[in-house]
């Protein structure tokens, strides 16, 4: 049974576009390598044929995961969504219990995660520990490090 990865439009979208741009501009750039490398001569002791072989392979296991990615992917309808708890797409203002430091992220899917922009994976340890916790609730997340209590101090919803 496959594994659904939500996300939102701009997500798609952003993924349809990179995976359009690896079949079409990628395969191209790759079959000029091969090609180049071919004219050098000898393919048994091509080094660089070689390489630019392994890097087609490793172009097309890309394009293979991301059609996966997209084919079980299911767009989310912030309509849908309840800002009363923790859910994908809820932006979360917690606050450690320990130091008293607090934060912001936005709960994201896998392939829209980006820390620096405070967008952290559904599947991370934060993201686990925050889901379905309501405003004022204590989220326990188990990290490599060990367990750390944050706060939940407000949900929202943003488009």
């Amino acid at each position: 049974m496959a594994k659904y990865s939500y996300m939102t439009q701009e997500g798609f979208d952003k993924l349809k576009a990179e995976l359009l741009e690896l079949k079409t501009e990628g395969r191209r750039k790759a079959a000029k390598a091969i090609g180049e490398a071919r004219e050098k001569g000898d393919l048994s002791e091509n080094a660089e044929y070689d390489a630019a072989k392994d890097a087609q392979g490793m172009l097309e296991m890309k394009i293979s995961k991301m059609e996966e990615n997209l084919s079980n992917a299911r767009v989310i309808n912030y309509d849908d969504l309840d800002s009363s708890k923790v859910v994908i797409l809820s932006t979360v203002k917690i606050k450690q219990e320990k130091s008293g430091k607090e934060f912001q992220y936005t709960i994201v899917s896998q392939a829209e995660a980006d820390l620096k922009a405070g967008k952290i994976s559904v599947n991370s340890p934060i993201g686990k520990g925050l889901l379905g916790k309501e405003v004022g609730e204590i989220a326990e997340v188990h990290t490599p490090r060990g367990a750390i209590k944050f706060e939940i101090l407000d949900i929202a919803i943003h488009m």
